[in-house]
Parts: structure tokens; C-alpha cells; sequence
């Protein structure tokens, strides 16, 4: 079998702690019943947004190569979004925030390949391929958008996380499945929403990753551009939902100017948005990301960037000044005057320079953890980073010499330096000893029984983010989510809807007779009188044909259905206004 991501090179270049996530799309699973639904919401948004979306979304369409009457096929599409610098993978629904954003970030669109059920034809919670592939794909089009959206995910996916955020992402995961998924009892569902929202009731500070993801819903998902009182549509979640891409054009949905005050505006995966965001165009989308980055640790480093770390549980990256990177779950830290004097990681560790890692500074050399010294020498001015050969003489540090190195906040560090390794820049940024003894007080911080001591140069931390700084150090492969999506279930009655909704797609396609188009009618109105989009395509096809008898019958059948089920009126009026105008 081919591999799902052959067919574009930017896939290629992905590290292997992505493509974990890529599954192939297997195109013949999508049933006759999905293509239908597709080409419903396709048509109808076409018709729709052309009025209200913004310019670049049409012009987008005809650049991806998207069809109205077709799902669209990962090759396919792959073929096209070459031709504008993007990629498309499949995955299975959601996958976790940081390799979503990562993904974005060697732009590639990441499309959940499922499709939603016809119940569900207007919104699901569930991402789907018509909110990947007709949502998002279209507007990248635009090259100032996709730049955003790049830098976006190389910003997003350096957000360090919480605890707190990887419990929210399984909660609502669970939730859009078990929603999505046909005849879940509704004591799951209630479950699953209660778990959701008691998660968002006890959320607490949120973390960098809350907060860029909040930033991203308000834009990428759900944002409108121009004016609060004249806005066009260019969120994906909203250019795939039928229903709430008109219902967030009413009064009834405060619109607020764009600003990064959104990053603290939470938002409801499973409701209508009571509120959306107009930035007045794609440039200042860019801004905001910029101004909203400056305040993460990612940029700011310190002391409360080496805190964050510690708060999430999670692998992470402190650079130094000298441009030394060490990675590792971050355990503990010492303080001293407002600033980090001795940090310590906990477990399987590595130090790179410029997102590579070190030779000989693997995680098979620090399997137990890491511990340096962060900072300057006590009484000394100069840090042992500035200092020229001369200098670092005169104060004994020097390959071959016992010394003691007395740091501030009480860091002590006395041992033999075996070698040391330097930046492109000639700077000092690992010192290595042995018969090496480092305390803090009266407190052993590491003991010449433990081995050869490397120690950290860097007078200060300028920068600290999730993840390592080279993804090749540790292995990444083990983030799968927990659930999987539920596929549909095939019944009898399904199965000869299936075959019914196949005949009728034949016969559009010019592949069968349209004289057989009433009887598969006669044929649904018996044994399927729930289904609406089956006998709203044969009207259309009776329409077309000018079979104006049979059609006045199939009106009728349709006006009755609209009474019997009220939830889909309105569906079936959008429908028919689709042919009959």
C-alpha cells in the first residue's frame, strides 16, 4: 500500500514525532451518504459566503482544486497546495495542540478525515474534513494569511503547557467523539460534557498554551476581518458550519474588536459562540501574534520562564546566554535575589547548541537528570562567558586545575576541569570536572561518586519552551491519544440507504437512467421516511429533468417531512432554494 504521505515533500521533512499522527485517508471508506453531505454544505456555503465571506475564501477554492461534489482526496490536494508552498496530512480527529501548531509550522495543514454524520450536517465539535479541508485549506491561499498561520504554529508549539491542559484536550477529544459518533446513549454524552466543563470551572492561571490557543480559536477558527459593523467570515469553523456561519452574521453575536486581550477569553468547543473577535486585516493578526510572543517565557526566559517549566511536568528547553540549550523535565530550582542561581532536571536529559545536540551530551551520558549553576561568580564582574584565555587564567579555569568556583546565592562548585566546549562564538559553554563536589549551603548537590560533573556557562536563562530544543534526542513517539473516533455503523437499513443514495449519485453523474431517480424515491418515502437530503436530490434531479408531475409529488413529500421534522425545515428549504433559484 502507498504510504499516506507520499505525494508532497513537504510531508517528507517531517520529524517522526509527527508523522506518528498521519493515517492514510482511505478514500473508499467515504459513502454515498457523506459525498451527499459534502456536496450539501459545499453548495450551500458557495452560495452563501460568496456573500459574506472574505474575498480570499472564493479564490482559494478554485486555487486548492476543491470540488462541490466531491470529498476531496489527500493526493489530490496535496498536488495543488504544492503549488502554493502547503501540505495535507490525514489524522484521526483531534490530536494534541502543540504538534497541531507544530504541523503548521512546516506548513502542513493537518485534515481529520472523517466526515460528519447528516444529523450533524451544520456543526459538529468534531473536527471533520469539511472544517479541515473546506474551512481551512481555501483561505491559505491568500500568502499573507499562510505566513500567519506558519508562524503561528512555529510561535504555538515552543507555548509551554500545564497538567491541566493535556486533561482538558483528552476531556474535550472524548467529548466531539462520543457527540459525533451514531446512537451514543445520552448518559455518555452528559458525562462527557460534565467532565468538560467542570475542567474549564477549575481551570485556574491560564498557561502560555491556554492562552495562544484561545488566540487561535478567536482567529484561525472562528475570526471575522473588517469592521465591527460590516465583517466578512474568514474563520475555518465558521466557513464550514452552515448554521453558525449565518447566525454569527445576526446581532445576536457581539462583535468585538480584535486585540490580545482575547487570549484570556475562553471559549465552549460544543455552543455557538456568543462572541467573535474582527481584526481589520491579516497584517494585524501578525502583530498581535508578535506582541502576545514577547510576553512568553519563550522570549523572556528568567526566572518565572524556568517556573512555568517546572509547573507543566513536561519535557521542556532553558537556553542559556552563551546559546547552551538543555532539555529534560525541569524539577527544581534554586533562587536567589529575584534570579535562577541552580536549576535541575529529573531523568533523561540532553544539551544541545543551535537545536542540535551536543556530541557526548545525549540522553544516554545524562540518563539521571542535570544540574548546573546559573549565573555569576561571587565578587566577580566579569562572567566566566566574557572572559578571554587571559582572564580565565588568571582565575584557574583552565584544563588540568583543581578549582573551587564560589557562584552567587551560595553555589559552590570544587572539583578538577577535565575539558571544557565553546560556542561558534568562541565562548565558554560547558565546563566538564572531575572528582567534582557542588553544593548549595550546607546542602550536596552533586557528589564525586556520581561521576564526571558537567556544568552549564550562561550568566542568565534568555529563553525557555516546551519541548527539546532537538527532537532527535528522546523519543517522541508516545503521545497518541487515548480514544479513538468511532466510525459508522453499518446496519441493514444503512447499508440499502447506501446503495439508494449511490443509485441517485449515478444517475447526477449521467452513469444510469433519470426515469429510476421516482421509483428510488417511492423507495425512501416507504422504508426511510426520516432521511431528507435523499429525496431533496432527487428533486433536484426531477427539477432539472422537468419532470414536473413527479416533482410537484416529491414537493409535497417534503412539506410533510419539514412538519414531521421540524429540526430539518430549515435544511430542506436551504436545499431546494439551491436548484429552484
Amino acid at each position: 500500500m502507498k504510504a499516506p504521505f507520499e505525494s508532497n515533500p513537504l510531508i517528507e521533512r517531517l520529524p517522526a514525532h509527527l508523522k506518528q499522527f498521519i493515517k492514510p485517508q482511505e478514500y473508499s471508506d467515504y459513502t454515498p451518504i457523506n459525498q451527499a453531505v459534502w456536496r450539501y454544505v459545499m453548495r450551500k456555503n458557495v452560495s452563501y459566503l460568496s456573500k459574506v465571506a472574505h474575498e480570499s475564501y472564493l479564490n482559494g477554492l478554485k486555487k486548492t482544486g476543491l470540488e462541490i461534489d466531491n470529498i476531496p482526496n489527500m493526493y489530490g490536494m496535496n498536488r495543488i497546495l504544492k503549488e502554493i508552498g502547503w501540505a495535507a496530512v490525514a489524522v484521526d480527529g483531534f490530536i494534541p495542540p502543540n504538534a497541531f501548531m507544530e504541523f503548521q509550522a512546516y506548513n502542513v495543514l493537518v485534515i481529520a478525515s472523517d466526515i460528519r454524520q447528516l444529523e450533524h450536517i451544520e456543526y459538529t465539535p468534531a473536527p471533520d474534513i469539511i472544517h479541515e479541508g473546506a474551512g481551512h485549506a481555501p483561505i491559505i491561499a491568500n500568502p499573507e494569511y499562510a505566513e500567519y498561520l506558519r508562524r503561528f504554529g512555529e510561535i504555538g508549539c515552543k507555548a509551554i503547557s500545564s497538567a491541566f491542559d493535556y486533561e482538558m484536550y483528552e476531556a474535550i477529544r472524548l467529548l466531539s467523539i462520543v457527540k459525533e459518533a451514531e446512537n451514543t446513549p445520552q448518559s455518555v454524552i452528559d458525562a462527557a460534557e460534565q467532565s468538560v466543563n467542570d475542567l474549564q470551572n477549575n481551570s485556574g492561571e491560564l498557561s502560555e498554551m491556554a492562552q495562544i490557543r484561545n488566540l487561535h480559536w478567536w482567529t484561525v477558527e472562528y475570526g471575522l476581518i473588517g469592521t465591527v459593523e460590516n465583517p466578512k467570515i474568514y474563520g475555518a469553523g465558521l466557513l464550514s458550519s452552515i448554521g453558525e456561519s449565518a447566525w454569527c452574521m445576526t446581532d445576536k453575536v457581539k462583535k468585538i474588536p480584535y486585540d490580545i486581550s482575547a487570549a484570556n477569553q475562553s471559549f465552549d468547543i460544543t455552543k455557538p459562540q456568543p462572541q467573535l473577535y474582527v481584526t481589520p486585516d491579516f497584517a494585524y493578526l501578525s502583530y498581535v501574534l508578535e506582541e502576545f510572543a514577547n510576553k512568553m517565557a519563550l522570549r523572556t526566559g528568567g526566572l518565572s520562564g524556568i517556573k512555568k517549566l517546572i509547573h507543566s511536568k513536561s519535557m521542556g528547553t532553558i537556553e542559556l546566554s552563551t546559546g547552551l540549550q538543555i532539555s529534560g523535565v525541569f524539577s527544581n530550582i534554586i533562587e536567589f535575589d529575584g534570579k535562577p542561581v541552580y536549576i535541575q532536571t529529573q531523568g533523561k536529559t540532553a544539551l544541545a547548541y543551535r537545536e542540535k545536540e551536543l556530541v557526548g551530551h545525549g540522553i544516554n551520558h545524562h540518563s539521571e537528570g542535570f544540574g548546573s549553576p546559573i549565573g555569576k561568580l561571587k565578587g566577580i564582574n566579569l562572567a566566566i562567558e566574557d572572559m578571554s584565555p587571559k582572564d580565565l587564567k588568571a582565575y584557574g579555569i583552565y584544563e588540568g586545575k583543581k578549582v573551587t568556583l564560589e557562584f552567587e546565592g551560595n553555589i559552590t562548585v570544587s572539583g578538577k576541569i577535565i575539558t571544557g566546549s565553546r560556542n561558534l562564538q568562541g565562548a565558554i559553554i560547558i565546563i566538564s570536572f572531575e572528582n567534582c563536589t557542588v553544593t548549595h549551603n550546607n546542602l550536596l548537590l552533586f557528589s564525586p561518586e556520581w561521576g564526571r560533573y558537567d556544568m552549564a556557562v550562561g550568566k542568565k536563562i534568555v529563553s525557555a519552551f516546551s519541548g527539546p530544543a532537538d527532537c532527535n534526542s528522546f523519543d517522541l513517539i508516545t503521545h497518541v491519544p487515548n480514544s479513538k473516533t468511532i466510525k459508522t455503523l453499518k446496519t441493514p437499513e444503512r447499508k440499502e440507504l447506501e446503495s439508494l443514495y449511490k443509485e441517485i449519485r449515478s444517475i447526477r453523474e449521467g452513469k444510469m437512467d433519470t426515469k429510476k431517480a421516482f421509483g428510488i424515491f417511492e423507495i425512501v418515502s416507504i422504508k426511510h421516511s426520516n432521511d431528507w437530503l435523499l429525496p431533496l436530490e432527487i428533486a433536484e434531479i426531477l427539477h432539472n429533468e422537468k419532470k414536473a408531475d413527479l416533482l410537484k409529488i416529491v414537493l409535497k413529500y417534503l412539506d410533510n417531512l419539514k412538519s414531521k421534522r421540524p429540526q430539518a425545515s430549515h435544511l430542506i428549504e436551504n436545499g431546494l432554494g439551491l436548484f429552484e433559484n
